[in-house]
């Protein structure tokens, strides 16, 4: 179902990401989306099918791009009309139907380490635990340059070392992000967060909620 013409819009987007972190060294992954770009890793969560009925309930409009249609299947990422998102941000804080923190963690490390080319080291994703860090709601705000409002739910966590496949994957990430011959894993420091660029590199602006609370810079544009 369609919403309805005139009606007001709003992007969502719900997503978790995890800080991998040593002292003032940040790991950032190369982004799909925006290439040149860097983020945490981690992204969208998945909303189970029992839901996909609700959702279609409140003419909720999946977000795709053509570089990786299949794989943003289910992400909880697109658009509603205004009126919805009050019963929509419920449903999400209840946490039924869909991913929690954990679940999308690992899995959105295990798709991401085959893209950034080291597949090997999502052997052991799925023993790892998380800490929560911050959760940031953004919005609904306006959209330079759109005519929607956006509304962005982001959990950002931290990688517990309680285990050895946890220390390996940490230990191993810091070396590759250190190395100029891996050009898909990069560090950056707090600095380099807060300027938006490691040496040529741009950072993606939510980056910046992995050392603190705010953050200054408009979003960089996604392919489409």
């Amino acid at each position: 179902m369609a919403a309805r013409r005139g009606s007001s819009t709003v992007r969502i987007s719900c997503a978790a990401l995890v800080r991998i972190s040593d002292d003032d060294r940040y790991v950032l992954f190369s982004s799909e989306s925006r290439p040149g770009a860097f983020t945490p890793p981690g992204g969208a969560f998945k909303y189970f099918a029992p839901a996909a009925d609700l959702l279609e309930t409140w003419d909720f409009r999946p977000e795709r791009w053509v570089a990786r249609d299949s794989g943003m299947s289910a992400d909880l990422r697109g658009r509603l009309p205004a009126r919805a998102v009050p019963e929509f941000s419920r449903w999400f804080a209840a946490g039924v139907y869909r991913e929690d923190a954990v679940e999308c963690l690992r899995r959105e490390l295990t798709e991401e380490l085959d893209l950034v080319g080291f597949p090997e080291l999502a052997d052991h994703v799925g023993e790892l635990g998380f800490t929560p860090l911050r959760t940031v709601v953004e919005g609904p705000a306006p959209v330079p340059g759109e005519s929607f409002k956006q509304l962005r739910h982001l959990e950002f966590h931290g990688l517990v070392l309680a285990s050895r496949p946890a220390l390996v994957l940490h230990r191993t990430l810091l070396q590759l992000s250190a190395d100029p011959a891996v050009p898909t894993i990069i560090e950056a420091s707090s600095s380099d967060i807060e300027h938006g660029r490691a040496g040529a590199a741009l950072i993606a602006p939510h980056a910046a909620y992995l050392i603190g609370d705010d953050r200054t810079r408009h979003d960089l544009p996604p392919l489409r």
